[in-house]
């Protein structure tokens, strides 16, 4: 690339960005394939399903074992992420003097 071109910037749909959330959300596939399947970063597509992936509904007191497992699963897959979100941001600061 010479230093006097550009380079452009691709601009997404949202449809787009709602069908590749989607694989990850409804199909189960990973961040990373997903990411590498429809071409873009996977920081970008963590940020998409931030935006485009509904809450879930906490259970009710009427909840079978099943919906409560899963909202355990959840609940903690949750709890690790943002866990792994601070210590990545804890060794990306500078270290004051």
């Amino acid at each position: 690339m010479s230093s006097n071109s550009k380079r452009t910037r691709r601009t997404l749909s949202e449809e787009f960005k709602r069908d590749a959330v989607n694989l990850i959300v409804s199909e189960g596939y990973s961040f990373r394939a997903v990411a590498e399947a429809v071409n873009v970063n996977e920081n970008s597509l963590r940020n998409w399903h931030r935006r485009y992936t509904p809450e879930a509904e906490p259970c009710g007191p009427d909840a079978t074992k099943e919906e409560l497992r899963a909202e355990l699963k959840r609940l903690r897959k949750n709890s690790n992420a943002a866990a792994h979100a601070q210590s990545s941001n804890e060794f990306s600061k500078p270290i004051p003097r």
